[in-house]
């Protein structure tokens, strides 16, 4: 039981280090995806929701405007489609669609996937710390948040480094917000992008077969074709048996 004389200095203590914890906490719930390889803090297991927060739809009709969906064929056999918010990040928008129209994501990784996470790609080195030819991009922060499905632009410390990295976030991660450039979301198989395979980098990633814009009607290509085995030599037939 605590005594009257206790009370008093019991309380003191949990307002000076409510400040404190809170400020862990924050530390925790804050760890961006990153471009060239810099260390981020995984989630905590007690972090994950049970299961995902869904949210409205953006309102998308493909027969209307192709020109804004950006259209992603998966190793894992499925395709993905997302709108791209020109109104929320333009220059975003515009490289992203400039890439894809040039085969820049075409068998690009992904290459960094964290579970309860994001799942990021566009790195052509497949080692979190290549990009594209182009300048680097000014960042066009925004308010829109990163909730399920969000796209958003990978960079490094200086907030004007994006290029071609992107990651898609499996759960809402307000944190991120106004942080990093958030240009669109999943409109279409969420489910497929939950099934990238996890890892740092995963030891069989899940890769990008074919990106391209709706407006361009590409049609999905044929899936990879599985590992043949290698083939069995005379010498390894006529090897003594150990």
């Amino acid at each position: 039981m605590i005594t009257t004389k206790l009370a008093p200095a019991l309380a003191a203590l949990m307002l000076f280090a409510a400040p404190f914890a809170a400020q862990a906490q924050q530390q925790r719930d804050d760890t961006p995806p990153t471009a060239f390889g810099e260390e981020a803090e995984k989630p905590e297991e007690d972090e994950k929701p049970a299961a995902p927060r869904m949210y409205a739809p953006i309102n998308y009709d493909p027969a209307v405007d192709p020109e804004t969906v950006w259209v992603l064929d998966l190793s894992n056999g499925q395709r993905v489609k997302a709108r791209l918010m020109a109104d929320w990040a333009p220059a975003h928008v515009e490289r992203v669609k400039a890439l894809t129209r040039a085969g820049f994501y075409n068998g690009v990784v992904f290459h960094r996937v964290i579970d309860g996470f994001m799942a990021q790609g566009g790195d052509p080195t497949g080692t979190g710390q290549g990009g594209s030819e182009l300048p680097d991009l000014k960042a066009e922060f925004n308010p829109m948040p990163h909730v399920r499905g969000t796209l958003s632009m990978a960079r490094a410390a200086d907030d004007d480094s994006a290029n071609s990295q992107f990651f898609i976030v499996f759960y809402p991660r307000f944190s991120l917000d106004k942080k990093y450039t958030n240009f669109g979301r999943v409109i279409e198989n969420m489910e497929a992008v939950d099934a990238i395979q996890r890892g740092e980098p995963p030891a069989q990633p899940t890769y990008i077969v074919q990106a391209s814009i709706g407006s361009d009607n590409m049609p999905p290509p044929p899936p990879p074709a599985p590992a043949a085995d290698a083939p069995i030599s005379a010498d390894m037939l006529n090897a003594p048996i150990p």
